[in-house]
């Protein structure tokens, strides 16, 4: 009798376990991988005789309405996919209002329909949905522009501008933000 309930527990046991891991692998297949990734991507610049590189993933529209829609206006953004993009620079760079010092930093960007906002942010490798606005070095606002050819996967370019200047652009969608920034010496 005692051998019985042992074996009935044990297929029980083993009839739970199949059945705990089929439900899960459903959700994982459902919702656990995205149909939708965002590779890894870089760019780099040297400006003025200084190395300027940016790490971050790059989003694909996939038919998607991306600003105002995927990346909704009035919120702020990770500027990418997965994790938050990073800036670092061996030069103290000046773009905007901000006087950039010389290391590694987070963007972030707050869009909205007429104007867009860039974000540095002192920490980095915080994952897409880990803002913390108390790590902010400071905020600049961005020139927009309207592309004639949609762009399908979010790209980032650092454009040297002679000299030392350069602009830092984000393009997706028919949507262009860029600053442009100076390299101090």
């Amino acid at each position: 009798m005692t051998k019985i309930k042992s074996r009935s527990l044990v297929l029980g046991g083993l009839v739970i376990v199949i059945a705990v891991g089929a439900a899960a692998w459903a959700v994982y297949a459902q919702f656990g991988r995205s149909k939708y990734t965002s590779p890894p991507a870089n760019v780099a610049a040297t400006i003025a005789g200084d190395q300027i590189s940016i790490e971050y993933y790059a989003p694909s529209m996939h038919g998607r309405k991306i600003m105002g829609g995927l990346v909704p206006f009035g919120a702020v953004w990770c500027t990418g996919a997965n994790w938050a993009t990073k800036i670092t620079t061996q030069a103290n760079l000046e773009m905007g209002g901000l006087k950039l010092p010389a290391g590694s930093y987070s963007i972030w960007t707050l869009p909205n329909q007429n104007e867009w906002a860039l974000i540095i942010n002192k920490q980095t490798g915080q994952f897409h949905l880990n803002y913390d606005s108390s790590q902010d070095f400071g905020r600049t606002k961005m020139n927009l522009k309207t592309l004639a050819e949609p762009v399908e996967t979010f790209k980032i370019e650092l454009r040297s501008d002679r000299g030392n200047k350069g602009t830092l652009a984000l393009l997706w969608e028919t949507t262009e933000a860029s600053i442009p920034f100076t390299v101090i010496q």
